[in-house]
């Protein structure tokens, strides 16, 4: 098969396209024959590297992927069959330890991503277990479902499940154009919350309005976003903000009304800042933090896609090729929502 993979780590140039084993499926798995793979910033960083990362080279980026079923192990169980379209979970549990076992998969003790740490879906096939199997309509366009499936359950899992985000409530989301935060918006405003958003330009806010952002804040026209969103709320504070970028901490928890909480996934920024104490115990704040989801949540927001109630933010498609170029778009912060690629 043609995969695009790196034996090094290291900038765009380490990328290659090349031919790579078709994988075989192990017992409980299925062989996927994929047509679109979905770009996430954490692949730019599996590229790069970080301290203590080891991989097996070559290794293969691409967290999110959607296809058709081409092969599966004789002793699998389930409703799944040859020739159905899938869209695959990239939170890997082992099924065995107590999170898991209790229904708590994406806090495995054991657990790893698809494309951070074993081969990913920047190729033709993959071979997955086939409890992260998803199954689509044969009409779901398949870039559409790599696109949702990795943002839409780290979205629902942070803000309705462990954030408890209720109808009527304020939540402000720092960043505008990516795909966790595309994806915020909308779980926000399906939720019945007005939504406030922290945007880099007028062009990205635009947007994000265009899809549900109630209140826009440009920080290129104020750096201290946090005041002018403290008053844009009568001085009542939001309830909740979305903060993916780690070294804004601070800014955010100032906009927070008292008995507020912070949700993060990220730390776009930098993986380390300081933050003022007394805000947290003068305001009784809570900073909540989440990783992708469980598999009962992956299922019922992939629900609430395929039915049209939540809808993917499609930014551009490149062919497998192309992936450079499709990383340099996104770590650029060029995209607004989800970069794909075609992997047929």
């Amino acid at each position: 098969m043609k995969a695009v993979l790196f034996r090094e780590h290291g900038g765009p140039e380490v990328l290659q396209y090349t031919d790579f084993p078709t994988p075989e499926p192990k017992p409980g798995e299925a062989l996927i024959r994929l047509h679109a793979s979905a770009l996430n910033r954490v692949d730019v960083m599996v590229r790069n590297g970080w301290p203590n990362l080891k991989l097996e080279m070559p290794h293969i980026n691409g967290e999110d992927g959607a296809g058709e079923i081409v092969e599966l192990d004789d002793n699998t169980t389930g409703d799944l069959k040859v020739g159905d379209h899938v869209v695959i979970n990239a939170n890997l549990g082992c099924g065995k330890c107590e999170y898991c076992i209790s229904g708590k998969d994406n806090m495995c003790t054991n657990w790893i991503m698809i494309g951070e740490h074993i081969n990913g879906t920047y190729a033709e096939y993959i071979s997955v277990p086939v409890k992260q199997l998803y199954k689509l309509p044969d009409n779901f366009d398949y870039h559409q479902a790599a696109a949702a499936a990795l943002v839409y359950q780290t979205a629902w899992h942070s803000l309705v499940k462990r954030g408890n985000l209720q109808k009527d409530e304020t939540v402000l989301i720092v960043g505008a154009g990516g795909g966790v935060n595309t994806a915020s918006i909308q779980v926000a405003k399906y939720m019945g919350a007005q939504v406030i958003v922290i945007g880099s330009n007028a062009k990205k806010l635009k947007k994000a309005e265009s899809i549900g952002a109630d209140i826009l804040i440009d920080r290129s026209n104020d750096e201290n976003w946090s005041k002018v969103a403290y008053l844009a709320t009568n001085k009542r504070g939001v309830d909740m903000v979305v903060d993916n970028v780690g070294i804004t901490f601070m800014q955010s928890l100032r906009t927070l009304r008292k008995g507020g909480r912070l949700v993060t996934v990220g730390n776009s920024g930098g993986p380390k800042f300081e933050f003022d104490n007394r805000y947290m115990f003068a305001k009784h704040l809570s900073i909540i933090g989440s990783m992708m989801s469980t598999l009962d949540d992956f299922k019922e927001v992939m629900d609430l896609v395929v039915a049209g109630k939540l809808k993917p933010i499609m930014d551009k498609s490149f062919p497998l090729t192309d992936a450079v170029l499709a990383q340099e778009r996104l770590w650029n912060n060029e995209n607004f929502g989800k970069i794909t690629l075609s992997t047929i």
